[in-house]
């Protein structure tokens, strides 16, 4: 695929930089891979996504298959095809297909990740104020479980106005003898701030360079926001656990998500649910024999039949990411919010609350409207035919997602209904 990103569009310089290095694809293209309704201005990637055309066709084989005879299909593809949706995301990963667990949302991932610490008192988990309910209540679990302590800290004064450096020295200065793990997210749902996670993972580098090995400090990440629109892979972001759901930027099967974890996290984590993914853990049930040691990607996959029909399309996902390009779709992302950001902070009452800044910010662009209320201006939105989301924070900001399925007129339709609700 190949042609301009639109004439019109306008961005910061790194922008103009990426668009003269790349091939970028012909998003029309893209745009019609999508059943959306034509009617309306669809911003709301980061809540659920609707199936592109590759997805919905695996879908629908996989469903029909299953309809005809669902025991033969199943035990005749269902490890194959299980592999190959695990062998996708170790692949867009950049890791070894044992580090990944297949779960159904980021949530899920979270859970399973933060519940199967091993860890106990004395032991302490860093997160912040920012980070999303989901964080906060499985490490509330996980403490009210083992007696870990969770502590919080806040990453800036004002999203807005942060910097690389404020946030990673924050950081630093947080860090303490008994924290275990660092607990954070890379895309803020609630401000659209992306934070600098690959300087973050060099801070957890330089503590474990003067700790033992049985005291390290391992990096966690609810990486949903990122995943499906930034370049970075597991080994280049730096952290030792990933969770994030396929059903968003990904533009993957709903209800599937992926947990992938490095070696030093899996030696620090035990399984929670019975998995039919590894089959030495089932053999050696079945022959009366100790459990396997160890941990990996298939014993962390819950266990259990689920919409097999979908958690088999995954690869169609990732393979439509690597036809347009990841780098190309990173472009478009981050040109398509700069060029919102840009016209919603021209509007006089108006308060943009994501970072201007590209190395900042990712496809969230989130903002309030002095005299109403969040809901206020999401329900005229609406009526404007613009879907809008407030964000679930006590925050509760507006957000407009714009991905790889819009336009540039949908960009300036979307700025023009907030310039006539302000």
């Amino acid at each position: 695929m190949s042609a301009a990103i639109g004439a019109g569009l306008v961005g910061p310089p790194w922008l103009a930089r990426a668009h003269a290095q790349s091939g970028l694809a012909d998003w029309s293209a893209v745009r019609d891979l999508f059943d959306l309704s034509p009617d309306r201005v669809h911003m709301s990637t980061m809540i659920l996504t609707s199936h592109p055309a590759p997805v919905r066709e695996a879908i629908e084989r996989h469903r029909r298959n299953l309809d005809a005879d669902p025991v033969e299909y199943l035990e005749e593809n269902g490890d194959a095809l299980t592999e190959a949706s695990r062998n996708a995301a170790a692949d867009y990963l950049g890791m070894n297909p044992a580090h990944i667990a297949l779960t159904d949302s980021t949530t899920m991932g979270i859970g399973l990740i933060y519940s199967a610490l091993d860890l106990g008192p004395g032991d302490e988990v860093l997160t912040t104020e920012e980070d999303y309910y989901v964080t906060h209540h499985a490490l509330r679990h996980l403490s009210e479980r083992t007696g870990v302590t969770i502590r919080r800290i806040s990453l800036f004064s004002d999203a807005r106005e942060t910097t690389r450096q404020e946030i990673v020295e924050r950081i630093r200065a947080e860090i303490r003898p008994e924290t275990r793990v660092l607990a954070l997210t890379w895309v803020h749902s609630s401000t659209g701030l992306k934070i600098p996670v690959a300087e973050i993972a060099g801070v957890v580098r330089e503590a474990n360079a003067m700790r033992d090995e049985d005291e390290q400090l391992l990096f966690g990440l609810d990486a949903v926001h990122g995943f499906g629109v930034e370049t970075e892979n597991f080994f280049e972001l730096g952290v030792d656990f990933y969770a994030a759901g396929c059903h968003k930027w990904l533009f993957g099967p709903r209800g599937t998500g992926i947990a992938a974890i490095s070696e030093r996290g899996l030696a620090l984590t035990r399984p929670t649910i019975p998995t039919f993914d590894d089959s030495a853990v089932f053999s050696a049930w079945y022959l009366g024999e100790d459990a396997p040691v160890g941990n990996n990607g298939p014993r962390m996959t819950p266990g259990g039949f689920k919409p097999f029909e979908h958690c088999w399309s995954m690869p169609e996902a990732f393979e439509l990411h690597a036809r347009i390009g990841r780098e190309d779709i990173a472009i478009r992302t981050h040109g398509l919010a700069s060029v919102l950001k840009e016209a919603l902070s021209s509007i006089d009452g108006v308060n943009v609350h994501t970072p201007a800044d590209a190395e900042l910010s990712s496809g969230i662009v989130t903002f309030d409207v002095e005299g109403l209320s969040s809901e206020a201006v999401v329900s005229q939105m609406r009526e404007r035919s613009i879907v809008a989301s407030v964000a679930p924070y006590p925050s509760a900001l507006v957000r407009l997602t714009p991905s790889i399925r819009n336009t540039e007129e949908e960009v300036e339709r979307a700025a023009t209904a907030v310039r006539e609700i302000a």
